[in-house]
């Protein structure tokens, strides 16, 4: 507490003489003022982290001086002297921003732990006005927005969260935000000056996820020419977001089930075991739940990575967030592109409202930067949005040629392995969840 600046406001020299001595013992900057007028003039000069006040005083009065102190620094700690006949008017002190009071005579020592006390709430409450600063500031939750009841749980959620090193499962629809959330978590946790590795296991092909997460060994397969660090060494001390995860095949789904028990793991070819000491961070498109009913996911991993859950809402849920997300992205992209601020009128927005948003919050942010390219004037005219969601169309002939050939090699890869869909997949190089997809679209049993 040494380097702390006190106030002590009291017109009793005895009560000045005996303060100043307690708190120059304990390393404060020590100030007094024996009226309020004396006490206005230092308050208007200099920022104190403690207030020391009485409520009886020459030349004014001390709620009023308390009013003033509130309105200039509220974050200031101000303590009430008061005797024993004019506690009533102690507790008004309190509900006006006071954070005590103490009744004459008191202990030096009382006094000290209460201040103490004060000090670690002043320290907590700063730190939280901080967190929610840096919170909306970068995330709005500067890229995550929303006033929709469920956000405004999640956005709690991630605050609560986010200090400890609890793995996050978060899930939902794609285009959702879960990577936006997974970047929240990160960086208001311990570890944000540490790396945020990330791994999306639907880009990644099954056959060199391993490799890809835990490393391999030089000469652990055709092509290992050289000892490679996988993603989970790259983001020791920070944390590691795993994207989709719900497309990982059960061999590393074994592999990472041990590294969140155990904290170690070996490279691919290796016998050295290694430690890290990572955050983990898992998304998933899918319910994880229903895919271990389905027998597509293990039960203990997900568990495991279910400590604490995000479920993020699709967009046609909280429509109320898209007049704000809109506007965002409109300032956003005009900004991009070096163009004046568009409006939108009445009519552009209800079309965005009633639209069902299947892409959900990327969807919406692709349409408006479409819209602010296509858009001529100061008004920013909404694309049609039918078409948001059409890819480049493949001809019929040719998809129907892949579609038959796929169908007929999935087929004879599951005759091989005598219809044992975890050997097929591992063959495949897909996930047992995507095979069982492929299964069903091709009706095959």
């Amino acid at each position: 507490m040494k380097g702390k600046k006190v106030l002590i406001v009291d017109d009793e020299e005895i009560i000045q003489i005996t303060l100043r001595d307690a708190f120059l013992k304990e390393g404060y900057e020590v100030n007094i003022a024996g009226d309020a007028k004396k006490a206005e003039n230092c308050i208007d000069k200099t920022f104190f982290d403690l207030i020391m006040l009485d409520l009886r005083l020459p030349k004014g009065n001390g709620i009023d001086l308390l009013k003033k102190i509130k309105e200039v620094s509220p974050q200031t700690v101000v303590i009430v002297i008061t005797a024993f006949g004019t506690i009533e008017s102690a507790v008004q002190a309190t509900k006006l921003g006071a954070y005590d009071y103490i009744t004459k005579p008191f202990l030096i020592e009382d006094l000290l732990i209460k201040i103490q006390r004060a000090f670690e709430f002043q320290s907590l409450s700063q730190e939280n006005i901080l967190l929610k600063e840096e919170l909306e500031e970068r995330f709005n939750l500067g890229k995550i927005i929303g006033k929709n009841k469920q956000m405004q749980e999640i956005y709690h959620l991630i605050e609560t969260v986010a200090p400890t090193d609890s793995t996050v499962l978060i899930w939902g629809e794609s285009g959702t935000g879960k990577e936006l959330v997974a970047e929240a978590i990160h960086h208001l946790s311990l570890r944000k000056e540490k790396p945020m590795v990330k791994v999306s296991c639907a880009a990644l092909p099954q056959s060199i996820m391993e490799s890809e997460l835990f490393g391999h060994e030089k000469g652990a397969f055709t092509g290992a020419v050289s000892r490679r660090l996988g993603r989970f060494e790259l983001a020791d001390g920070g944390s590691l977001f795993l994207d989709d995860v719900d497309d990982m095949n059960f061999d590393v789904q074994v592999k990472l089930l041990r590294i969140l028990q155990e904290g170690e793991f070996e490279r691919v070819g290796g016998t050295e075991t290694l430690k890290v000491n990572v955050r983990l961070i898992a998304a998933s498109k899918d319910n994880l739940f229903e895919l271990v009913q389905k027998g597509f996911f293990r039960e203990d991993l997900y568990y495991r990575l279910n400590i604490v859950s995000i479920a993020l809402p699709p967009l046609r849920e909280r429509t109320e967030d898209i007049p704000l997300l809109t506007g965002y992205f409109i300032k956003k992209y005009c900004e991009k592109v070096n163009v004046k601020e568009k409006g939108i009128s009445r009519q552009g927005m209800m079309k965005l409202i009633k639209y069902h948003w299947p892409g959900n919050v990327r969807e919406l942010e692709n349409v408006v930067e479409k819209g602010i390219i296509l858009s001529p004037g100061d008004e920013f005219v909404v694309p049609s949005l039918e078409q948001s969601k059409q890819e480049k169309p493949v001809p019929v002939l040719m998809n129907d040629i892949v579609k038959e050939a796929e169908k007929e090699h999935l087929k004879k890869t599951l005759e091989i392995t005598d219809g044992r869909k975890g050997e097929a997949a591992k063959i495949l190089g897909i996930s047992r969840k995507t095979l069982w997809e492929k299964m069903k679209l091709y009706n095959l049993k």
